[in-house]
């Protein structure tokens, strides 16, 4: 699995915990320094099943200093995709892939249900 986390965010601090302490094996990506492209994102998205919104980090500083709230509505899916890709902190994060499921944010019900 690979386990693409902002080391310093609270949640994914919790959600690597959560792995680590289940022993369930994982690589780590870093979500700043290896932002997923847009083609990743792409998969990633089409894989999770959830509306291309939902892979925003709503409460990001980035997602409000360019307020997206109200500019995503009038973007295609293209260009929602290739800003994700421009700035890892606009992705909604952790992101867990494994072979069947992505899975963005945590919730640790929803990782319960996949990870078994």
């Amino acid at each position: 699995m690979v386990f693409i986390e902002y080391p310093s965010c609270g949640t994914c601090k919790k959600a690597r915990k959560y792995l680590e302490e289940r022993k369930i094996p994982f690589t780590s990506r870093h979500i700043v320094k290896e932002t997923p492209s847009a083609e990743e994102l792409r998969t990633f998205w089409e894989r999770s099943g959830l509306p291309l919104r939902k892979l925003f980090n709503t409460s990001g500083q980035s997602y409000r200093n360019q307020n997206l709230k109200e500019r995503l509505d009038q973007m295609t899916q293209e260009e929602q995709l290739s800003l994700l890709a421009s700035d890892g902190m606009l992705i909604k994060r952790p992101i867990l892939i494994g072979d069947h499921f992505v899975l963005f944010g945590f919730r640790e019900k929803e990782w319960e249900d996949k990870l078994g």
